[in-house]
């Protein structure tokens, strides 16, 4: 694996923009025949965020997409996740392990289908058939998959929790989902963590999922509210516990490990934003990258609950970790991990993480995009050999 662990470096990037009457535009979104070519060509190498479906079953669907619209959109994947709900409630009599998987299958569909955000009538119902296809998967595995549920000011917010067999008291990772990641993706890939005997406990992002907590700050206390209602559980140990965000859920996980830094084990950031990409100038250019697939604004936008680019431009700043003076107070010990050339999030935003404050650790791949993954490096490697190996150090020790 090309990167390296690394304490301090900086670096500048550069994306194209288009100018328009002496102002920086956003570029262009793909046309429809590019979007296909570049979704089938990530298929085709398992690469994100279709990592997870089968080449020919992209195909298909995009040979039922009309349009850039969104309705269109679900509807070209929504039947193939049908089909796969379908067959699943055929095998659950004979054979549940291959209905589960099934299930799961036709949930990577509904999830797709609802991709980046769930902002039309198909949208939202792919979404819904996701949950369903997902809750129908939850009970066959085994362990089972447990629906979690707490208080937050006023709100229910709904998790899910999943134990190691075996394991009295197992130490528990809260996980974060990023911008279009949902808690019901990252419950899939966290079943690595039952190998080491660690529970984990999957959750939405605020504004997104079925999280209706406002992006603001002060918004990281729901995460303060789920370790308290893990502390309630007596077959958990609630005494060792890490959080890990990816993407938007690592500016989350930023946030949990200054205020949270003496209930917590270690926090994974990971290519979470920090300052930098709050940035209006950052913005204007990152907001026209060709990394993100399509549909980047309407989901940036969608969770600041705001619909013009200047409001959206407007509303970044409040978030900002730098001008609220939290980068140099202590934190819980921090894994930061990126690529060097990400496009949706600056990698100035984890030097920034890591020049400040406590003594952090941080792998940063010189040839990634965001999150650190590249062509011959994807998640699942990164996840397994970098993050997954650290989270559990720090609950072990």
């Amino acid at each position: 694996m090309q990167a390296h662990w690394i304490k301090s470096c900086s670096i500048f990037l550069l994306s194209m923009v288009w100018t328009f009457g002496g102002y920086a535009q956003i570029a262009p979104p793909r046309t429809l025949t590019q979007l296909k070519v570049e979704v089938q060509e990530r298929a085709n190498r398992g690469a994100y965020p279709v990592a997870e479906l089968k080449a020919r079953d992209v195909e298909e669907a995009l040979s039922h997409l009309k349009s850039l619209n969104h309705d269109d959109w679900a509807l070209a994947w929504m039947p193939i996740g049908e089909r796969y709900m379908a067959e699943a409630k055929q095998l659950e009599a004979s054979d549940k392990n291959a209905a589960a998987e099934a299930y799961q299958q036709g949930m990577q569909y509904f999830l797709f289908g609802r991709f980046p955000v769930e902002d039309s009538p198909m949208t939202v119902k792919s979404y819904e058939s996701a949950k369903s296809a997902f809750k129908a998967y939850a009970k066959l595995v085994d362990p089972i998959i447990e629906s979690f549920t707490f208080e937050f000011k006023g709100q229910t917010v709904s998790a899910y929790l999943r134990k190691p067999k075996g394991v009295t008291k197992p130490p528990v990772v809260i996980t974060v989902g990023g911008l279009d990641s949902r808690k019901e993706n990252n419950a899939i890939r966290e079943a690595e963590y039952l190998k080491h005997g660690v529970a984990f406990l999957s959750m939405d992002m605020p504004g997104t999922g079925e999280s209706k907590i406002k992006i603001e700050p002060g918004a990281e206390g729901v995460f303060s509210a789920a370790i308290d209602a893990l502390q309630k559980r007596a077959d958990l140990d609630a005494s060792r516990i890490v959080v890990f965000g990816g993407s938007w859920g690592g500016h989350w996980s930023a946030r949990v490990g200054f205020t949270e830094k003496e209930r917590l084990r270690g926090v994974v950031v990971q290519a979470g934003p920090v300052h930098e990409y709050f940035q209006p100038q950052w913005q204007r250019t990152a907001l026209g990258n060709t990394e993100y697939i399509f549909g980047l604004f309407e989901a940036r936008s969608a969770i600041y609950g705001v619909k013009t680019l200047d409001d959206f431009l407007a509303y970044g700043p409040k978030m900002s970790l730098k001008d609220a003076g939290w980068l140099d107070k202590p934190s819980a010990p921090m894994l930061l991990v990126n690529g060097a050339k990400d496009t949706q999030v600056p990698i100035e935003d984890l030097y920034l993480l890591l020049r400040s404050g406590s003594a952090k650790e941080a792998w940063i791949n010189p040839e990634g995009g965001h999150m650190g993954r590249s062509k011959t490096l994807k998640d699942q490697e990164i996840f397994t050999q970098v993050v997954l190996p650290w989270i559990v150090r720090r609950l072990k020790d």
